[in-house]
């Protein structure tokens, strides 16, 4: 698969990470944040068999918006056979995921190699 050049956006970065997509979110993750993720993340969830992680790491704030792209991109990928992974230790962050039940359908994880199952080497 050809995988179009990631967008120049301020709150995304994208890279490849042990044959998985990582979207890493950045900054302030709002209503205007998710206007400017959504094309790339609608593109990138529908592939077949996509292995995608999101990487929340480098959120400092996150509001009901993040969460509407969480729960579209996983509900994208799970549609089209794929796997996402979240990865996130931000403490409200991962607390809005809990008390939002979001936790429990995109278990977050502490690192991407946490996230994809292996030990960091």
């Amino acid at each position: 698969m050809q995988q179009e050049p990631a967008p120049f956006n301020r709150h995304l970065r994208v890279h490849r990470h042990r044959d998985h997509t990582v979207l890493e979110f950045r900054g302030e993750i709002d209503i205007a944040a998710a206007v400017e993720i959504t094309p790339y993340l609608d593109r990138v969830t529908t592939v077949p068999d996509a292995r995608i992680v999101i990487d929340l790491r480098q959120v400092e704030f996150f509001d009901c918006s993040g969460l509407r792209l969480l729960y579209r991109a996983r509900s994208r990928v799970l549609d089209h056979g794929g796997q996402l992974h979240l990865v996130c230790t931000h403490p409200l962050t991962l607390r809005v995921l809990r008390i939002t039940g979001l936790s429990r359908l995109l278990p977050p994880h502490p690192t991407l190699d946490a996230a994809l199952g292996q030990p960091a080497t």
